[in-house]
């Protein structure tokens, strides 16, 4: 047996194989699921099943599917859209598996992936390693893909240095089934994701991470998915993500695991404040005539570009496109602005949700945006 093939072993020490089952949910992606699957098929260590899950498409992902030695698990429009499909998928293919991979239709891994999700979870001491998040990343050369490029590999760098994350990203992951039939035991849920929460990545992450498991980026495994192509599918997305974050922390209270959650979300608040006090303060100096240009306010863009190039040398495949972005300051500082525009918009968007009790779909809305743009 190949040293590939032998993931740990068992109670007597023999070499045994962990069974590796991939889920790849998907909603209209017959233009990306192909590369998907293609990079799946490259695997250095192959997956044990792989299980596309076509929920309400209206194109053709599933005949493409199943053009590959994949099951296709073609499923209607769902209620509970990505987590329902996952969850049956999971309870009628995956409840036996070691390891569960969950995969964006959007998303390419590497073929060292699978080969390296193994030998984390059968180390000896992965006995608590409740999921591990891969490095995701983006190729694409247009200039708010490579923004939102350098935004993930700062968040990839920051989780790397901690050892932990809050949010295993279902762009590319891979997780203890031994936890998530813990979590799938619950009695608030039919499978291991919950219906009740917009961000189901991170809300799952919390329940493993209750049961005192580890949760990480991986050091060892990138993923390549496509960026958001305009700024309404940006906010679209963004704003899902961060209404189902905050909403989520409502629900889950202030402790020991979502402390360093709740100090972003102050952090994020404050930067918000901040920008409008400098408006405020701005617009106000020009009205009276009292303003004038310090010498010394320029030290200030010196230090943000100079961290920004610092941050842009740690992007993976970088160019010189780049680096010239991180020096022009301007890019990154209006990717800035919109981030504390939805930060500040998704606030108010929970506040009104809990004063008219009328929710939003957020998966709806981010799909409209895309399919606009």
């Amino acid at each position: 047996m190949s040293s590939s093939a032998v993931d740990s072993e068992d109670d007597a020490g023999a070499p045994r194989r962990l069974r590796v089952v991939v889920l790849v949910p998907a909603y209209n992606e017959s233009g990306s699921i192909g590369a998907t699957l293609d990079g799946l098929m490259t695997q250095s260590r192959p997956a044990d099943l792989i299980v596309v899950i076509p929920n309400g498409c209206t194109d053709s992902t599933a005949v493409v599917a199943r053009m590959y030695p994949v099951t296709v698990m073609e499923l209607p429009r769902l209620e509970h859209r990505k987590s329902e499909a996952l969850n049956r998928a999971w309870a009628e293919y995956a409840h036996d598996a070691d390891v569960v991979v969950c995969l964006d239709a959007d998303t390419v891994l590497p073929p060292n992936a699978l080969a390296a999700w193994a030998k984390e979870f059968g180390a000896e001491t992965a006995g608590r390693l409740g999921g591990s998040s891969s490095k995701f990343t983006m190729q694409d050369p247009g200039l708010l893909s490579r923004l939102q490029k350098a935004e993930f590999a700062t968040w990839t760098d920051t989780a790397l240095r901690r050892g932990r994350t809050s949010v295993l990203a279902g762009t590319g992951c891979a997780i203890n089934n031994a936890v998530l039939r813990q979590i799938a035991a619950r009695g608030d849920r039919e499978g291991p994701w919950v219906y009740t929460s917009q961000v189901e990545d991170f809300e799952l992450t919390y329940r493993i991470r209750e049961l005192g498991y580890v949760c990480q980026v991986s050091p060892d495994v990138r993923a390549y998915t496509d960026s958001m192509k305009s700024i309404k599918a940006l906010w679209g997305q963004r704003m899902k993500w961060q209404v189902g974050t905050v909403e989520d922390l409502l629900d889950l209270g202030f402790n020991r695991l979502t402390l360093r959650d709740w100090g972003q979300q102050a952090m994020g608040l404050l930067g918000v404040f901040l920008k409008l006090l400098w408006v405020a303060v701005l617009a106000g100096s020009l009205a009276l005539g009292v303003f004038h240009i310090v010498l010394f306010w320029w030290l200030v863009p010196i230090l943000f570009v100079a961290l920004d190039i610092k941050r842009a040398m740690r992007i993976p495949h970088r160019d010189w496109k780049d680096l010239a972005i991180a020096a022009s300051f301007f890019p990154q500082e209006i990717f800035m602005w919109l981030r504390s525009g939805w930060f500040l918009a998704s606030w108010w968007a929970v506040l009104k949700t809990k004063i008219t009790r009328r929710r939003i779909d957020r998966w709806e809305a981010q799909y409209t945006a895309e399919e606009i743009n």
